[in-house]
């Protein structure tokens, strides 16, 4: 074992001596004997050292997607996958339920949400999106403070060889605010270990008391730093590796308790500890960058990365060989790990980091098309001996990366032009507009990120208008939020005389067949087509036909044609942008359209001046179209489901969809069974699991009058109507003798669907209510929110069944089967919030409601036993007499009221107050009084004197009270309780 160890740090200390020549991207094999990487004999040296010499558990890396825990977007910590050890809900049959002693390397990604460093990638030299969290975990008090540190002390001196005086720890100093007082015995750890009083600090909360959120573990934190200076002049620190011990529980109410099992949770960068022993300032200049640096030196003929920061850094040109380097590490990472770019949750903050890649790439490297894909054979061969899914997908994570790249580009450059020309008509001291940036942005048009206009703009010196971009945003906000209900927003309309001025010219309806010219590539892309139109009229926003439109302006614009979808159907309007024909750098967001009587009425925003007569071209928004075509598409699958589960008589009352879910309304004799919605889903899952074609013709509305199994609403059609079918030529599924519409989705529809059934991914009923009598209503999720809700479900329905094993098991006290009994409340409050499948979620509340049940009956035993018990003591210690004021310790409130109640019952005569002092100084107070004691003495004035006295509260009837407070002095306490009472009796 030792000689284990010992082989590691020999080739750690051999690797740091050796400087390997790059010699630029290889497109060889990796090999399995090829010597190990610095970084490799760093990562091997700290698992075997916890291996071999302090038989540490070697678990891999989790999933850079957070399985079943919607409150992270990324794994962020090497703790995430062992939260259900440390909330005490860890299912006790499971593999982990057995950890004690475990380490591991873990793939950590932070951006987006709470912790996100995107922002500063790039500005300075060590932060990153992707890191490598390197930690040793110790779960149920194995082991704690003094072995935790002496290890941590041990590996670094002794293993990696760093001088024990370029070494600082900083230790908890207290909290006077919660009660805390320093963690002298870290500090005392640290003495012993031989590190001088001079070089330990200690810090309040917000630097060494780690929370894992604002209830549940937590606990101080003990912190090694890394002097850069080395003892010249002041001293640089840099943390190094943080050592958390889990001791306490943050309740709901704020206050801390002890935990029951305590808990070693360390973490240490892989990037810093690298560039410590690599003798670097930055993480950059290590061997897990420098291929990458060098790669992206050849790759574009930029000048070599020289690490240049802020205003040395002219041209941003180093900015953006670390911003380069850092994403396309973190792109290749969770695409290897199933999270690829998208449009909503993670997929959007990757899409995000992709896109940020690509225009620093081009255009501060001039890196030529394609680039970023070149780079993954890089990232793979320095990170795919400890990753090998990064071998596996290495192909599709180059095919990915390069796809997005391309498909940016071109509005990259149009971006650019846009804010060139703004900027030329700004004034010195004119901020950027706010409405230009929205039409730039994911949330607008082109799909620039925010962050990168605005960093756009800062390399050009120019402020954006960030007052107007938040004012943008919660219009958005509660745009999508009125999406939510059931009556549709009202956008600007054409009203009967507008209509009638229209005919009276002889203008023809719009001609809006140009919404269905899409194509699905080789590729499995959609390819939009875009279209060329005129200005036939403009509207300003009271509905007033006029010739023109100023800078500024709402307006409705009328075309001769379109290739937006208006909203009907259930669908939600197409959104995107239309430019002057012969002037491409001005947008002109549109943000709906509508159907006024045949017409197709545009809302826009003109950003310049707009005319009858003028040319333009329509863009919508390729990603909001797909995503609408995605539910319509599983709105006919959902409809033929559900007749398949209920019966060919199932009726739709109505449905409507817009990008981010469907909502369907049906009508039903009796709410759905959860076997019911199940199946409803696993048939849906089976069609588009098959990519079966979707076939759409417009056939005469008198062919379709006679079709049994063909869906219809109660609608007026046109003629010709176009019909949607699935799976089965629309030729054939029209053949009243084929019965095929029977088999299969046949509807008459007009709105945008996919071309194959395959693009939906998934389906996931996760929400049902009802309506009105006979009708229910049915929200859903497609794609890759269906299957994070599965997800949740997954971890949700682990979570109830290891609570279940628990409470089968017993409680030892009353504070475990108190503890238990909570975690089935904040089960139930999960459950019945989460996004996840309805008919798990019915499942799990019935569950949830009989442990409940049995989880309290659990918890009034323990504390009647508990009760019944310290009765008989009190009781023996005091005679009879008319007064008992006593402090006893009492698990909670609800047991020291039970024993104040059987006291009086045991002695009826007798007035009783207890006091039951709690960690971190609180005291908990309940009392009864006598009946033959009443009225000049009631409990709840008595309990306020006492509790009022410490400094809480306290409430009750004349005969039972109870209260809460702090104090250090119980007898002072004590003695207020029987003057008050001695008073009154």
């Amino acid at each position: 074992m030792a000689a284990s160890v010992a082989a590691a740090a020999g080739r750690l200390r051999r690797a740091i001596r050796r400087s390997p020549q790059w010699r630029g991207p290889s497109r060889r094999a990796l090999s399995s004997e090829a010597p190990p990487t610095q970084a490799a004999a760093v990562r091997d040296a700290f698992l075997s050292f916890f291996r071999d010499r302090h038989g540490h558990r070697l678990v891999p890396s989790s999933s850079v997607r957070p399985r079943g825990d919607p409150s992270l977007l990324f794994v962020n910590a090497g703790m995430n996958q062992f939260k259900p050890i440390f909330l005490g809900t860890v299912d006790p049959r499971s593999e982990m339920a057995g950890f004690q002693r475990v380490a591991n390397s873990q793939k950590c990604v932070r951006a987006g949400g709470r912790h996100s460093d995107l922002e500063d990638v790039g500005r300075d030299l060590s932060h990153h999106t992707f890191f490598e969290m390197l930690g040793n975990w110790a779960f149920r008090g194995v082991y704690f403070k003094e072995e935790a540190c002496s290890m941590a002390w041990e590996l670094l001196t002794q293993v990696y060889g760093i001088p024990e005086d370029r070494l600082w720890v900083s230790y908890f100093g207290g909290d006077p605010k919660t009660g805390l007082g320093p963690d002298l015995e870290s500090r005392d750890i640290w003495l012993n270990l031989g590190v001088p009083a001079s070089r330990m600090l200690s810090f309040g909360p917000q630097e060494n008391f780690w929370e894992m959120g604002d209830t549940g573990p937590c606990g101080p934190c003990t912190e090694i730093h890394y002097d850069l200076a080395g003892g010249v002049g002041a001293p640089q620190l840099v943390e190094l590796w943080n050592l958390v011990f889990v001791q306490h529980n943050r309740e709901a109410d704020g206050s801390l308790q002890p935990l029951p099992q305590r808990h070693v949770d360390t973490g240490m960068g892989l990037e810093r500890l690298l560039a410590v022993l690599q003798g670097r300032r930055s993480t950059y200049d290590t061997d897990l960058f420098s291929p990458l640096l060098n790669a992206i030196h050849q790759g574009c003929g930029a000048p070599p990365y020289s690490g240049r920061v802020g205003a040395a850094d002219e041209g941003h040109t180093d900015t953006a060989y670390r911003v380069v380097a850092d994403h396309i590490r973190t792109l290749s990472v969770c695409i290897a790990d199933g999270v690829s770019p998208g449009m909503s949750g993670a997929p959007l903050v990757l899409r995000q980091i992709l896109r940020r890649a690509v225009r620093f790439s081009t255009e501060l490297l001039r890196a030529p098309p394609g680039f970023l894909g070149s780079l993954v054979p890089v990232v793979v061969e320095t990170l795919g001996g400890a990753y090998p899914e990064l071998q596996r997908n290495s192909a599709q994570i180059a095919s990915l990366v390069s796809e997005g790249e391309a498909a940016f580009l071109a509005s990259l450059q149009r971006g650019r032009r846009i804010i060139e020309r703004t900027l030329r008509r700004l004034g010195p001291s004119d901020v950027f507009p706010a409405e230009v940036a929205w039409s730039l942005s994911l949330s607008g048009n082109l799909g620039l990120p925010l962050d990168l206009v605005e960093l756009m703009l800062e390399e050009k010196g120019v402020q954006l208008d960030s007052a107007g971009l938040e004012r943008l945003a919660q219009e958005e906000a509660q745009h999508r939020a009125r999406q939510a209900e059931p009556v549709q927003e009202q956008g600007l309309q054409l009203d009967i005389h507008a209509l009638g001025e229209l005919q009276r010219q002889g203008v023809p309806p719009t001609d809006d067949s140009p919404k269905y010219n899409y194509s699905l590539q080789p590729s499995g892309g959609y390819e939009f087509s875009t279209c060329e139109a005129q200005v036939l009229q403009l509207y300003t926003e009271d509905g007033t036909a006029v010739a023109s439109v100023g800078e500024g302006h709402r307006c409705g614009l009328l075309l001769d044609k379109t290739n937006f979808y208006a909203e009907q159907g259930g669908q939600a309007s197409d959104r995107g942008y239309l430019v002057r024909v012969g002037l491409q750098d001005v947008l002109f967001p549109v943000a709906r359209a509508q159907v006024c009587g045949g017409f197709i009425l545009h809302e826009v925003v003109a950003p310049e001046c707009l005319k009858v007569g003028d040319q333009v071209q329509l863009h919508v928004d390729e990603a909001w179209r797909l995503s609408c075509m995605e539910k319509h598409t599983a709105v006919h699958l959902l409809n033929w489901a559900l007749r398949q589960a209920l019966g060919p008589g199932t009726e739709q009352r109505g449905s409507h969809l817009n990008p981010e879910w469907l909502r369907f309304d049906v009508a039903t004799q009796a709410p759905l069974t959860p076997e019911q919605l199940r199946a409803v889903e696993g048939t849906v899952q089976k069609a588009v699991g098959q990519d079966e074609a979707v076939y759409v013709e417009e056939v005469a509305l008198a062919r379709t009058a006679h079709v049994p199994g063909l869906r219809s609403l109660d609608e007026v059609y046109p003629d010709p109507v176009r019909v949607v079918s699935v799976g089965v030529p629309v030729a054939q599924a029209l053949n009243p003798a084929s019965q095929a519409a029977l088999q299969t989705s046949v509807e008459l529809c007009c709105g945008t669907h996919l071309l194959r059934t395959g693009a939906i991914g998934d389906l996931v009923i996760i929400g049902e209510r009802q309506l009105t009598k006979g009708t229910t209503r049915l929200l859903a999720v497609t794609g890759e929110q269906a299957q994070q809700a599965r997800e949740v479900g997954q971890s949700l329905a682990q979570e109830v069944e290891a609570a279940a094993a628990r409470l089968s098991q017993g409680s030892r006290d009353v504070v475990e089967a108190q503890r238990l009994s909570k975690d089935m409340g904040r089960l139930t409050d999960a459950v019945d919030t989460a996004v996840m499948p309805q008919w798990q979620r019915r499942e799990l509340q019935a569950t949830l409601k009989a442990l409940q049940r049995r989880a309290n009956t659990a918890v009034r035993k323990l504390e009647m036993g508990q009760a019944a018990q310290k009765t008989q003591e009190l009781l023996q210690q005091h005679s009879e007499g008319p007064l008992i004021v006593d402090t006893v310790y009492a698990e909670s409130l609800s047991v020291l009221v039970k024993v104040v109640r059987q006291l009086c019952k045991q002695a009826p005569s007798t007035s009783v107050l207890l006091l039951s002092p709690q960690p971190l100084g609180q005291v908990l107070c309940a009392c009864q009084v006598a009946q033959s004691a009443m009225p000049a003495f009631t409990a709840e004035a008595w309990a306020l004197a006492v509790c009022s006295h410490m400094g809480g509260k306290a409430w009750g009837s004349r005969v039972v009270a109870q209260g809460t407070g702090s104090t250090a002095d119980l007898e002072a306490a004590l003695s207020t309780a029987r003057a008050y009472a001695l008073n009154k009796l």
